[in-house]
């Protein structure tokens, strides 16, 4: 991995936006569970979320709502909380995104659901 960058998010408020920015300090200050906080420092030219709002039309987090929806649609749906089939479009989108996943045997990686 070569990449660097920054991070930027959608809006969702003031008080989601500074919980998020909350997280993301603390995954740069202390890292996370399978990440040294040395490694995102490497890769994250800022310590600080970038936060833009949906009325903004970043094309960039356009996009990661195209692969978003798909993913949080899967989790529903698995869950028998989606109340309806999927779409052939979102299949296709979690077709590519399972075979991203990190798997152990029958352990995915990377995938959550929070109730």
């Amino acid at each position: 991995m070569n990449a660097i960058g920054d991070v930027l998010a959608e809006s969702r408020g003031g008080k989601e936006d500074l919980r998020l920015k909350k997280s993301f300090h603390g995954v740069w200050e202390n890292g996370s569970d399978f990440i040294p906080a040395d490694l995102f420092r490497k890769y994250l030219t800022s310590k600080e979320l970038k936060v833009r709002p949906k009325s903004a039309n970043v094309s960039g987090l356009q996009l990661a709502d195209l692969l978003a929806h798909p993913s949080r649609s899967e989790i529903l749906y698995e869950n028998g909380l989606l109340g309806r089939e999927l779409s052939a479009f979102v299949k296709r989108i979690i077709d590519i995104l399972n075979s991203k996943y990190d798997k152990v045997g029958s352990n995915i990686f990377g995938k959550k659901f929070i109730q």
